[in-house]
């Protein structure tokens, strides 16, 4: 494995954490960044967004569909996060990468949904951005958001 193998990596594992971060913190502006200027976000049986602008009003979309209207317990706020497990490079080019991870989603009380990346990174301005991202969901719970 080469230096520059390994930075791209890095970067690959980097543009992850932002998206999910971005996303846990409901930061759609930010979590579209990590997308080409082109690039297109396609949940499997929901849809397909394209260009940063589009990604970010249509994951708003989405959210505003699932308005949280319970009550959090005492002392406790709404959260949700993201977690990657067993990201996979598939393929490594200087051009395109591809890789493959599974995630699941928690919410304040358990896990929410769960299900698969496949994702083509390319290189813009010393980063590695998503191109396509293709999410699948595996499993929800009753009532999930997903």
């Amino acid at each position: 494995m080469t230096l520059e193998e390994l930075l791209a990596r890095e970067s690959v594992r980097d543009t992850y954490a932002r998206y999910n971060h971005a996303g846990d913190r409901g930061r759609l502006a930010e979590l579209a960044e990590c997308f080409t200027e082109d690039g297109v976000l396609e949940v499997k049986d929901r849809f397909s967004a394209h260009g940063r602008s589009e990604i970010a009003a249509t994951l708003g979309e989405v959210a505003a569909q699932f308005p949280r209207t319970d009550a959090p317990p005492p002392g406790t706020h709404h959260i949700m996060r993201h977690y990657v497990a067993n990201l996979l490079f598939t393929s490594i080019a200087p051009d395109r990468i591809t890789s493959d991870a599974y995630f699941a989603v928690f919410l304040v009380d358990a896990v929410d949904h769960w299900g698969r990346y496949r994702d083509e990174l390319v290189p813009v301005d010393g980063h590695w951005l998503f191109a396509r991202r293709r999410v699948s969901i595996d499993g929800k719970r009753p009532g999930s958001t997903a």
